[in-house]
């Protein structure tokens, strides 16, 4: 296990449960090594150890387990074993010090400064440890290798900036730490300030392609006037199906595990990370609050529908709306079924073929697309050409929408659809909140009807785009293709 973030909707009567690993930064990476080396030790030595070497302990503990300690990527320049003497011996509310009590000793055996936890009952250290130390207002903790508790400090990605003013030196001391000088990453990997999507542009998160011709080599200050080649770079994509934060209408709040969001004045609307293009799938929403002159219109969309504007708008989506049930494509209202309210759960069913061109591509590697730059981290810039893409849009036979209301099949919304890529979307009108259900576990899951859960297009999205990667370096090979030489 790793550092982690709890969050009940018992406790908090609102959303969901949900249980997030933790962007960790280097003294909960420290502190984790810690409490599991004592307890390893505890276990396995005749001797127990309380104090540990830098080199010889700690700092290979952290390199064998970077992954399980922390969501955060590896460092490409190795910094950070220089930064954890630094680190431990500033926070000594947690860490004990030890220097080396004969500093003309030549003893190969003892290397000094050794380092420990300044609490050993590893008891107390989880979730609630830095609740106990220093009062902060989110305490994550966790487990490693099936022994010791471990845990850390921190905060979510909705905790406000001037909460983090609170914490003290603490934080100013974090923030200095030139290992994570940069904007930190909140629970699910998504810079907290980002470009959004908008009418004409859109905006996709990027990271250095390891499978790219020399991608180490590449520094960004080497490349200052010059655009950066794209193919060294590749999407940056995770295995769990979310909100989208930045494929949505800003003006929409997300919760922290991403999975419930409020709505603020007109309609506006919020896709899912991933979409699908062929094949049956289905997911959940949970009507959590609809105060009276809130509305909602859940469904499908397609990545060009607009976000400022309800579900079923334009020739991209299709919806559902809560007021008397009507569905909505194009801006034309039909009769479907009775509305929806509060505590009521929709599931959508859609059916796409496998023949059409849409199922039969691979997803867009984006690599031919120009590299921005925006609050320390890059993002392919893609061009939407929405009047040529509505006049390419073709019917795509067999293909259907169904919706249903507490497990009860309401018929077939939509028939024929429009052939292309798919995502779970949700449209909501003032302050409405909605919970969303990507799978695999669902509260009416259908039995008329064969179907994955829209949670599975996690794994498959990293399959796609893998390929996608693959092909595009192969063919580049091929063809000659190649980025600019790199210049020292």
């Amino acid at each position: 296990m790793t550092n982690y973030i709890f969050h009940c909707n018992m406790c908090h009567h609102s959303g969901n449960t949900y249980f997030l690993r933790k962007q960790a930064n280097l003294k909960e990476m420290c502190l984790t090594a810690l409490a599991n080396l004592t307890w390893r030790s505890r276990t396995q030595d005749e001797h127990p150890k309380t104090m540990f070497s830098k080199d010889k302990d700690i700092i290979p503990f952290i390199d064998k387990y970077w992954e399980c300690l922390t969501t955060r990527q590896r460092p490409s320049k190795l910094t950070w074993p220089n930064n954890i003497v630094k680190t431990m011996t500033k926070e000594r509310d947690v860490f004990l010090v030890k220097e080396n009590p004969d500093p003309g000793s030549k003893d190969p055996q003892e290397e000094y400064p050794k380092f420990g936890l300044l609490d050993q009952d590893l008891s107390s250290i989880g979730p609630a440890y830095d609740n106990q130390k220093q009062g902060n207002t989110l305490a994550p903790g966790g487990s490693l290798n099936g022994g010791g508790a471990v845990g850390g400090s921190g905060k979510g990605r909705g905790a406000k900036r001037k909460q983090d003013g609170a914490s003290g030196g603490a934080a100013k001391r974090a923030r200095s730490d030139p290992l994570f000088s940069a904007q930190r990453l909140p629970p699910h990997g998504y810079p907290l300030e980002h470009p959004f999507n908008k009418d004409g542009y859109r905006y996709i998160l990027a990271e250095p392609d390891p499978h790219a011709p020399d991608p180490e080599k590449l520094e960004l200050d080497c490349w200052a006037g010059k655009p950066i080649p794209g193919d060294l770079y590749r999407a940056c994509l995770y295995e769990k199906v979310l909100l989208a934060l930045h494929d949505r209408a800003p003006q929409l709040k997300i919760s922290d595990d991403r999975l419930t969001v409020t709505g603020e004045k007109g309609y506006s609307m919020v896709r899912a990370s991933h979409g699908v293009r062929k094949g049956s799938w289905y997911f959940e929403v949970t009507v959590d609050e609809m105060p009276s002159e809130t509305a909602a219109r859940l469904g499908w969309s397609q990545p060009l529908g607009n976000l400022q504007a309800p579900l079923g708008y334009d020739k991209f989506s299709y919806s559902w709306r809560s007021k008397r049930g009507t569905k909505f494509h194009q801006s034309f209202g039909k009769s479907y079924s009775e509305g929806y309210g509060q505590g009521d759960v929709l599931g959508f069913y859609l059916h796409l073929p496998e023949d059409t061109e849409a199922a039969r591509a691979l997803p867009d590697t984006y690599k031919d697309k120009a590299l921005i730059k925006f609050k320390s981290y890059l993002y392919f810039e893609e061009k939407d050409f929405v009047d040529k893409a509505e006049k390419s849009l073709k019917p795509a036979a067999a293909s259907k929408m169904i919706f249903y209301k507490n497990g009860e099949n309401k018929g077939v919304a939509y028939q024929d659809l429009y052939a292309g890529v798919y995502h779970p979307a949700v449209s909501l009108y003032k302050n409405c909140t909605v919970s969303i259900n990507f799978g695999p576990n669902f509260k009416h899951p259908p039995n008329d009807v064969q179907f994955k859960p829209i949670s599975d297009m996690g794994w498959y999205a990293v399959v796609e785009h893998t390929l996608a990667d693959v092909l595009y370096h192969a063919e580049g090979e091929v063809d000659g293709r190649r980025s600019p030489p790199w210049e020292p």
